[in-house]
């Protein structure tokens, strides 16, 4: 009995001291990323890139996608920065590289032949920067300012209408509340951009790898939330509006 008593507490010393390192953390900078498996929110830019670098796996929502990189179905997770803050904050076990994997700037896509509108959406943007509209609706998002854009309320419906191509489950730049409705600071910002050139905006739902595809092919007006490399030779791009900044989620 006392030897198998013995045996009991030696597993359990061994459990408790071994047991938080079961599966080990194989990604210590995201250079070890390349040809694990990674997770990514499905539809959203995280999922191409790590399609592009290792064994992507998609999931549908966050809590599931931590709930398997805890029980090391998978080696690390790819977000962009600031949800995967507040993410991190709220799981345990976890936590965030100190090197980004990337660092991108946003820019509309716009038609290699409409040159006009990239000039008028170019106009905007810098009018929106100096009047302190894009910084106010970018902190909103990247630093948890209270800003919202509302849209003008025009007497008569504009006569002009354009289609902007999002992907509609890629927080926080574009995804849709409770209602169906479309929000995100990709959204405020075409909705910004659409007031000052006087058009109506209609917002069409692409997964992100479809984006350019889209305005290349004519299906729409304009694009946002795509990768930017993909879209070399085939559309124009505007200025940037905002810089994103995708991390690594790996076990603690």
């Amino acid at each position: 009995m006392r030897k198998l008593f013995a045996l009991i507490s030696l597993f359990l010393i061994l459990l408790l001291v071994y047991g938080c390192s079961r599966y080990p953390n194989l990604v210590h900078n995201p250079e070890d990323v390349t040809g694990k498996r990674i997770g990514a929110l499905d539809g959203t830019p995280s999922l191409r890139l790590a399609d592009e670098l290792g064994s992507a796996i998609a999931f549908d929502t966050e809590a599931d996608m931590m709930m398997e990189l805890r029980n090391g179905t998978i080696d690390c997770v790819i977000m962009e920065r600031t949800t995967a803050q507040e993410l991190v904050s709220n799981t345990s076990g976890v936590r965030i590289l100190p090197d980004s994997l990337m660092e991108y700037e946003l820019r509309f896509a716009i038609p290699m032949e409409n040159t006009a509108l990239l000039d008028k959406v170019n106009l905007a943007l810098e009018e929106l920067q100096r009047n302190g509209t894009l910084r106010s609706i970018v902190n909103k998002y990247f630093a948890r300012g209270n800003f919202t854009y509302s849209q003008r309320d025009d007497e008569e419906p504009r006569a002009t209408s354009l289609t902007i191509a999002l992907p509609p489950d890629s927080p926080p730049f574009s995804f849709k509340d409770s209602q169906g409705r479309f929000i995100g600071m990709d959204v405020e910002v075409a909705i910004a951009v659409s007031d000052l050139l006087e058009v109506g905006l209609e917002v069409i739902p692409y997964d992100a790898w479809e984006l350019v595809t889209a305005v290349w092919h004519g299906r729409a007006d304009l694009a946002l939330g795509w990768h930017p490399g993909e879209g070399e030779g085939l559309v124009n791009t505007s200025e940037p509006y905002a810089r994103a900044v995708q991390v690594v989620i790996v076990r603690r």
